[in-house]
């Protein structure tokens, strides 16, 4: 976790913190403007419902905020970012587009305009409090410059940038970088504590907690694959996994679930299939090992349970 404190009108002293989140006021309303208007462009974007805003007066200014790039066509990061971002959204609650403002910054204005924007944000149950955003492609490349959001080797990555997540006070000058990918519980705790909310309700004691004892397919499943999936409660951003290892081959399931980039390269007509029908939710390459693919789909089965009538037809190819 990198807490990041702005110290002059280019430049950016990180310190890596390992524990504790430690934040330094910048002292006075005029320091911590040098780090406002002054600093960010006001560059006007694009929302997904088609409205103009300007970036510093409409989307920082007097706001804590949460910010990372996507773009609607990534095969790598981006679904699970998205996917891990609504669950932190959820664990929010009310604070969300009241205490905080979630903003997504597209990096393909071209192909992502409002309306594809819109569909995409959708797709994932996106609610109050959550832009994203659009505009011309030279006013992003100086947002995200100035967010700390882009940087020089992110051309040369898989996905075309990094999974970052800033999350600032801009009334305080403070800006903290994350991994957008990471835990949302642990993302929801360390959101709250950079931002100084107090916590009221009634905690047990760690006297009180009873050994973990956790299943690795469960642990893989829960940790990995329960923000886009469900077993037995229907579809949520992918498809529901009840029955998944009786109505697919599992050497199959274990090969797309470990490369579904390359499956989706080589056409394999179920890859493709679910591509088409999950476009903007597309599996992304979770890099798990064959070990902890074989424990989620035990795991997967043994929720699955033993119906009495297996599914023989597949109901996207139809075999």
């Amino acid at each position: 976790m990198n807490i990041v404190r702005r110290r002059g009108r280019g430049s950016i002293t990180t310190a890596l913190l390992v524990g504790a989140v430690v934040c330094i006021s910048l002292g006075s309303a005029s320091a911590a403007n040098r780090w406002g208007a002054d600093y960010f462009p006001n560059v006007p974007l694009t929302t997904q419902d088609g409205a103009t805003v300007r970036l510093y007066d409409d989307l920082l200014k007097g706001k804590s905020v949460a910010i990372n790039v996507i773009y609607t066509s990534c095969k790598d990061e981006c679904p699970l970012e998205t996917a891990r971002l609504v669950q932190l959204q959820r664990l929010l609650g009310e604070r969300m587009g009241k205490d905080i403002f979630f903003y997504s910054i597209t990096i393909d204005p071209k192909r992502d305009k409002p309306e594809v924007l819109k569909a995409y944000a959708q797709k994932y149950g996106v609610g109050r409090g959550w832009l994203f955003l659009t505009g011309k492609e030279e006013d992003i490349k100086l947002a995200t410059k100035k967010l700390g959001l882009s940087r020089v080797r992110d051309a040369g990555s898989k996905d075309g940038h990094s999974a970052s997540l800033m999350v600032g006070n801009e009334p305080a000058g403070l800006w903290m970088r994350n991994s957008a990918v990471d835990n949302p519980q642990f993302l929801a705790t360390t959101v709250g504590n950079f931002l100084g909310w107090k916590d009221t309700t009634p905690k047990q004691s760690y006297a009180e907690a009873r050994p973990l004892v956790l299943d690795p397919g469960e642990y893989f499943f829960q940790s990995q694959c329960s923000v886009c999936h469900t077993i037995g409660q229907g579809d949520k951003v992918g498809p529901d996994l009840l029955g998944l290892t009786a109505r697919r081959d599992r050497t199959w399931l274990t090969r797309y679930i470990m490369a579904p980039d390359k499956m989706l390269a080589e056409r394999d007509p179920i890859a493709v299939a679910l591509f088409e029908k999950y476009q903007y939710a597309r599996m992304p390459n979770l890099r798990l090992s064959s070990a902890e693919v074989a424990a989620v789909l035990s795991y997967v089965e043994a929720r699955s349970g033993n119906p009495r009538e297996r599914v023989r037809k597949d109901s996207i190819t139809g075999r």
